[in-house]
């Protein structure tokens, strides 16, 4: 299933490289972080699926208002996943949880959730590259957010922190 959600989530970017590279970085970077903390099956798969599905409100944001801001796509995205996960007849409450965590991936308080964690560690670990981030706002972010053991290893590797 979640190879058939990667492919559509690739055709519904009708070409966007930076939109489709973006999101399966994301993807590898959840999948790897959730593993390493040991989730559950359930919680691995729903964070995996949200992990393809979370930017999908970048399209019409730009659209609609010009960019892409976290607080835009969070209004944005519920209706077009409703739609777009309509064919994959998910269990109710993974489908809810998926909605909650995208609706929510710039949401850095009250974090409830190893996957919403994790979703916001992997989302991050991309951005600070793809942003081009400096050292101290990396470092700011990791003491503020990041709570994997995982996913702060990733950060200070990658980051040479």
């Amino acid at each position: 299933m979640k190879a058939k959600m990667t492919a559509k989530m690739i055709d519904f970017y009708k070409g966007n490289k930076s939109d489709i590279r973006h999101f399966l970085k994301v993807y590898a970077y959840a999948q790897t972080i959730g593993q390493l903390e040991n989730l559950d099956g359930t919680t691995q798969d729903t964070l995996e699926m949200a992990a393809i599905v979370h930017d999908i409100a970048c399209p019409l944001c730009r659209e609609k208002y010009g960019n892409t801001s976290g607080s835009y796509q969070e209004a944005e995205s519920e209706a077009l996943l409703r739609e777009f996960l309509a064919e994959f007849s998910l269990p109710q409450e993974m489908e809810e949880r998926i909605i909650y965590l995208v609706t929510h991936h710039h949401t850095y308080t009250n974090v409830e959730g190893m996957d919403y964690q994790i979703l916001l560690e992997a989302d991050y670990l991309v951005n600070a590259d793809e942003s081009q981030y400096d050292q101290k706002a990396i470092r700011t972010f990791r003491n503020r957010v990041f709570k994997t053991k995982s996913g702060i290893h990733l950060l200070d590797s990658i980051y040479g922190l």
